[in-house]
């Protein structure tokens, strides 16, 4: 089982994957920033941080044996004095005030030709305090309308919406029943007033 070994392999050796390291560092150390493939970059930022932290603590020694022991242990993993140098003495004094992230990754997209996902890694400038965080909006919460007494009148039910009630409280049964009721004694009011009006018709053609 793999476990405790989570680095990243690049399908080689381990030497032939140091000797890399080392030459990307070079040329990260030497140039600011170096266009590579994204596996490569996100292998190579944990190494080169650490030797970034190597110098800040070579700078911070008061003991010439400790810088001179911090240097070396730079040079056996970067494998070049003259880039060690160019860190310790030069550009070191970048990031004594930064805590961390001392590289940035910027994808590019894949390369013509294998179709690799290319990346650009970069130092980060001593001066750029990173991405400003935005402040989080806090939900508002709406207060309900306040309704004045005065303006609140109490309506009184009407007639309508008494027989509305009381219709609906009558079951489904009863409704047909009332409504044949009232239907016959429509009829039982009409019959007689349209017997009475043809008798008035009768007389008056009977007079003339």
């Amino acid at each position: 089982m793999r476990h405790n070994k989570r680095k990243h392999k690049l399908g080689v050796s381990g030497p032939h994957r140091a000797a890399m390291m080392g030459n990307l560092m070079t040329a990260l150390i030497t140039h600011g920033r170096i266009e590579t493939t994204i596996s490569k970059t996100r292998a190579l930022r944990p190494v080169i941080e650490k030797i970034i932290t190597l110098a800040k603590k070579a700078e911070k020694a008061n003991d010439a044996a400790r810088k001179l022991h911090y240097r070396r242990l730079a040079i056996a993993r970067v494998r070049d004095k003259k880039a060690v140098a160019k860190l310790f003495d030069e550009r070191v004094s970048e990031f004594t005030d930064r805590s961390g992230g001392y590289t940035r990754i910027y994808k590019l997209g894949q390369r013509i030709g294998d179709a690799a996902e290319m990346a650009i890694i970069e130092f980060v400038d001593g001066n750029d305090e990173g991405y400003s965080k935005k402040p989080k909006k806090k939900a508002v919460k709406k207060k309900a309308p306040k309704i004045d007494e005065e303006e609140t009148v109490t309506k009184e039910p009407t007639e309508e919406s008494v027989a509305t009630d009381v219709e609906s409280t009558e079951s489904p049964e009863e409704v047909p029943v009332k409504k044949a009721a009232k239907k016959a004694a429509k009829k039982a009011v009409k019959k007689p007033a349209k017997k009475a009006a043809k008798k008035a018709a009768k007389k008056a053609d009977s007079g003339e």
